[in-house]
């Protein structure tokens, strides 16, 4: 027996000291890792009693009895507040002509560079102007001619009417026809010679409009009609430029009541995919004549300088046709604004921290704000944020109301001394 002695005794000393670290490691959990350990016992808790503690529940955030929900919140406030009437608009250019040749012959000379800027009377092209030239002169040369016939019919109409009786009346009234014959020949060949100075004219080729050219569509050498409908190039005038959308009817009273009295209604123009700032800004210049009963709008036309060719014909933008500013109009943040089965409505603070649902009534949305027109006063407070876990008579919490609960010195708690373990009874036997 005295043999297993030291064994037993050696056992005992290593559980004494797995025991004694075993209750060193808890220690320093305790001391040093308090929100693990709390979060185990919270949890424990938790799942012991899941109904009482749970958002909503009588004892959890949000409970009539349970913890403050922390919210952000803010004042109803008074500014002005723009009033847009929001579409998608096409870009168009301001004026599209595409040049043709009124005569026909060949091109001898092409002027104009693809993408070039024009202005209104520079000359793009030459068609040959020989033929033309040549009609010009020989109308002039017949005009000559019949003038000369001319005179001379009307000097020997004179030398009759001097003669008086010794010549015929007969004689008289035939050389007076024919002076009159001459002179109406003469106005035809005038009308021939403005027809071929116009002709003549036609082979040099100008711009109609100040604009851009576009392509090049015929090259120097061909033989170019007046029949033709290709033409040689398209110009555009981009600036300014026009912007077409579409508004609902709904929108076309409040619009001509504007009109109406005389204002010009801004139009500004941004990126369709709604990034980017305003592209330009322009006025509204009209309204279509009809209404689309297929989809029930009405297409109307801005237009816009576009000094810095930042829009192009073809193009797509969104469109905000500013209609009116309602002065001093109440706003909240959007994010305060709620919907639910009977509208649109806020959390409204009370005296007592806590919360109730005010239904509101919501006149526009502009930059993140609501404009309110019922069911709010200035200075009233809603809830911002954190409205998810509200319900009517929630108490909420403010963050100067969390701030302060931070500050609050934690209480420590004391750790109660471990007993040394006793010895072993052989060694006591010792």
């Amino acid at each position: 027996m005295s043999s297993h002695q030291p064994n037993n005794s050696t056992a005992f000393r290593r559980l004494a000291i797995a025991v004694a670290v075993l209750v060193g490691l808890g220690l320093a959990a305790y001391f040093f890792f308090p929100g693990l350990t709390s979060g185990l016992l919270a949890s424990s808790g938790s799942r012991s009693a899941p109904a009482k503690g749970g958002p909503g529940g009588p004892g959890g955030p949000g409970g009539p009895e349970g913890r403050p929900v922390p919210v952000l919140t803010a004042a109803v406030s008074r500014r002005d507040v723009p009033i847009y009437l929001n579409a998608l608009g096409t870009v168009q250019a301001f004026n599209t002509v595409t040049v043709r040749s009124q005569v026909d012959g060949e091109l001898i000379e092409v002027l104009f560079r693809e993408g070039q800027d024009v202005k209104a009377g520079d000359v793009l092209a030459q068609i040959d102007p020989r033929t033309y030239r040549a009609a010009f002169e020989q109308s002039l040369a017949t005009r000559d001619k019949d003038l000369a016939q001319l005179d001379a019919a009307r000097r020997d109409l004179a030398r009759y009417v001097a003669l008086g009786d010794r010549v015929t009346g007969q004689s008289v009234d035939t050389q007076r026809a024919q002076v009159r014959q001459l002179e109406a020949t003469v106005r035809a060949d005038e009308a021939a010679i403005s027809s071929a100075k116009v002709q003549l004219s036609h082979t040099v080729i100008t711009a109609p409009i100040d604009g851009r050219a576009g392509l090049r569509l015929v090259d120097r050498g061909n033989i170019v009609r007046a029949s033709d409908t290709t033409g040689l190039v398209t110009l555009t005038q981009v600036q300014p430029i026009a912007v077409i959308f579409t508004l609902p009817q709904q929108t076309l009273t409040a619009i001509n009541e504007q009109m109406a009295q005389g204002k010009r209604l801004t139009v500004l123009a941004t990126q369709s995919d709604g990034k980017g700032g305003v592209i330009d800004a322009g006025e509204l210049e009209l309204i279509d004549n009809q209404i689309d009963q297929t989809t029930g709008t009405i297409k109307l036309k801005a237009v816009l300088p576009n000094a810095e060719r930042r829009l192009w014909p073809g193009g797509f933008v969104t469109v905000r046709l500013l209609l009116d500013v309602r002065r001093a109009g109440l706003v909240v943040p959007l994010p305060a604004v709620q919907r639910g089965p009977q509208g649109p409505y806020v959390f409204h603070v009370t005296p007592d921290k806590t919360v109730e649902m005010r239904p509101v009534t919501v006149g526009a949305i502009e930059s993140e704000q609501a404009l309110i027109d019922s069911g709010l006063d200035e200075g009233e407070v809603i809830v911002t944020d954190g409205v998810a876990k509200l319900k009517p008579g929630s108490k909420i919490s403010l963050p100067e109301d969390r701030a302060k609960g931070a500050a609050a010195p934690a209480s420590v708690p004391v750790a109660t001394p471990i007993p040394p373990a006793p010895a072993p009874a052989q060694e006591q036997g010792r």
